[in-house]
C-alpha cells in the first residue's frame, strides 16, 4: 500500500483528476465501437480472423480492438507517436528545432504544434492508403474517390480526437495521457482474452498444461518487471560543511538514484509503432510481394524479433540521452557545491555520469528486449497466439510500467498535499506544532 493512498478520496483536487481521467477513457472506449461508414464489418472481421497471426494482432492490441471493428479510432495514436519520433530525431540535427527546444515552454509549444500538424498529414496519408486497400479486398459497400476521402478524413479526425484526449488527461488528469490511452486499450481486451484462453483449455483445443504454464509464465514476467522497474543505482553526492545559525553543520551525503530502465516504456512503444506502420500501409493490399513482406514482419518471426530488438536498443539510448543530460547535471552540482567522492567536479563528473549511464542503458535495453520478445515466443510455442498479443511482454511491460508511474504520481501528489497542509497548520498556529515551538535553522 502506498503512503497516503488511503486518503486519496479525501483530497478534492486529486479525486477530480481521477474522475476526469476515467471519464475521458470511457469516451475513448465508446469510440472504439463506432465503425467507419461504408465498410462491410462482417467481411473485415472474417479477414481479421484469418490474418490474426500477422501484424494485425499487434495493430489491434494497440488500438484497443478498434481495427477489428474498423472504428473511427482505427489509426489510434500511432501517427502521433511516429511523428514524435521523427521530430525528436531531427531536433539535434536541425539548428532551428534545437533552438526551439532550448527556449523552454514557448519553444516546446511550437514543437508540439509541429507534431500535431505532422500527425494530421501522416494520418490522412495512412487513411487514404487503407481505403485503397479495403477497395482492393472488396470490403467496402461503395468504391470511388468519395469513399477514400471520407475514410481518410474520418480516421484522421479519430486520431486528432485521441490526441486531444491524451493532452486533456495530461493537463487535467493524473498522468501521461498518451501512455494511459495505450494502457486502457490493452487492458480493455485482457479479460476477454483471458476467458477465451480458459475456454480453449476446457474444450481441449489447447492442452490444459500449456495454459497452466502460460499463466505461470505471465505471473513470473510481471514479478520480474516490477523488480527491475524498482531497481536503481545510487550515486553518492557529497556536499561540503556549511555555516548555520549556531555553528558549523556536518557535511551531508545524499544519493542520486539512476533507474536501471531509465527510458521506461517509451522504447517498446516507439519500436512497436514503427513496426505497426507497414501493416497500416500494406496490410490490406492484395499484391503477392507485399503480402510476403508482411509475413516476414509477423510477430514471432526471426526478422521481426531482430528488428524489434534493434529498435529497442536504439530508442533506449536515444530517449535516455534526452531525459538525462550528464553535462547539465554535473554543472548544477558544481554550482551548488556538490561532488561525487573521488571524482573531480565539472567535466570529469560529467564523464563519470556518462559512463555509468551507458552501462545502465545497456542492461536496461537488454532487459526490455528480453521482456518484450521471450514471453511472446514462449506463448506462441505453447499455441496461445491471441494470449501472446494481449499478454505478451510488450503489453505487460506497458501495463505494469504505466501503473507504477501513475501510482508514483498519485503518491507524490498526496505527499505534497499533506506537506502543504502541514505547513499551513504550522503557520496558522504561529509555528507551534504539537505544543512545542519549532526551531528553524537557516542556512
Amino acid at each position: 500500500m502506498l503512503p497516503g493512498v488511503d486518503s486519496v478520496g479525501k483530497i478534492p483536487e486529486l479525486r477530480k483528476r481521477i474522475l476526469v481521467t476515467l471519464g475521458l477513457l470511457a469516451v475513448y472506449r465508446l469510440g472504439v465501437f463506432v465503425s467507419v461508414p461504408g465498410i462491410d464489418v462482417a467481411k473485415l472481421k472474417q479477414m481479421f480472423e484469418t490474418g490474426s497471426g500477422t501484424l494485425f494482432g499487434l495493430v489491434n492490441m494497440f488500438s484497443g480492438g478498434a481495427l477489428e471493428n474498423f472504428s473511427i479510432f482505427t489509426l489510434g495514436i500511432a501517427p502521433y507517436i511516429s511523428v514524435s519520433i521523427i521530430i525528436q530525431l531531427l531536433t539535434p540535427s536541425i539548428p532551428a528545432l534545437e533552438q526551439l527546444r532550448k527556449e523552454g515552454d514557448a519553444g516546446r509549444r511550437i514543437l508540439t504544434r509541429y507534431t500535431r500538424l505532422g500527425t494530421i498529414v501522416l494520418a490522412l496519408f495512412q487513411g487514404y492508403m487503407i481505403a485503397l486497400g479495403l477497395e482492393s479486398q472488396n470490403l467496402t459497400l461503395s468504391d470511388g474517390f468519395a469513399f477514400r476521402a471520407m475514410t481518410g478524413i474520418t480516421l484522421t479526425a479519430g486520431t486528432a480526437f485521441i490526441m486531444w484526449l491524451g493532452e486533456q488527461i495530461t493537463e487535467r488528469g493524473i498522468g501521461n495521457g498518451i501512455s494511459i490511452i495505450i494502457f486502457a486499450g490493452i487492458v480493455a481486451r485482457m479479460p476477454s482474452v483471458f476467458l477465451s484462453t480458459i475456454v480453449m483449455a476446457r474444450t481441449g483445443s489447447v492442452p490444459p498444461a500449456s495454459v497452466f504454464l502460460t499463466f505461470l509464465f505471465c505471473i513470473g514476467t510481471v514479478a520480474a518487471i516490477v523488480y527491475v522497474e524498482r531497481s536503481h543505482r545510487k550515486i553518492p553526492i557529497q556536499y561540503p560543511k556549511r555555516m548555520v545559525a549556531r555553528g558549523v553543520a556536518q557535511a551531508q551525503t545524499q544519493y542520486m538514484p539512476l533507474k536501471v530502465n531509465m527510458a521506461g516504456v517509451i522504447p517498446p512503444i516507439f519500436a512497436s509503432a514503427l513496426l505497426v506502420l507497414p501493416s497500416y500501409l500494406l496490410g490490406f493490399s492484395s499484391n503477392d510481394f507485399l503480402v510476403e513482406i508482411l509475413q516476414y514482419l509477423a510477430p514471432g518471426s526471426l526478422v521481426y524479433e531482430l528488428i524489434f530488438a534493434l529498435l529497442i536498443f536504439l530508442f533506449s539510448f536515444f530517449y535516455t540521452s534526452i531525459i538525462f543530460n550528464p553535462d547539465e547535471v554535473a554543472e548544477n552540482l558544481k554550482k551548488n557545491g556538490g561532488f561525487v567522492p573521488t571524482v573531480r567536479p565539472g567535466k570529469p563528473t560529467a564523464e563519470y555520469f556518462f559512463a555509468v549511464l551507458n552501462r545502465l542503458t545497456v542492461w536496461g535495453a537488454l532487459y526490455i528486449a528480453a521482456i518484450c520478445i521471450i514471453p511472446q515466443v514462449v506463448y506462441m510455442s505453447l499455441g496461445v497466439n491471441e494470449f501472446a498479443y494481449v499478454f505478451g511482454g510488450t503489453a505487460i511491460l506497458i501495463v505494469v510500467g504505466v501503473t507504477l508511474d501513475t501510482a508514483a504520481q498519485i503518491e507524490s501528489f498526496v505527499v505534497s498535499r499533506n506537506y502543504e497542509n502541514f505547513l499551513s497548520r504550522a503557520k496558522s498556529s504561529g509555528g507551534v506544532i504539537g505544543g512545542k515551538r519549532s526551531r528553524v535553522l537557516r542556512r
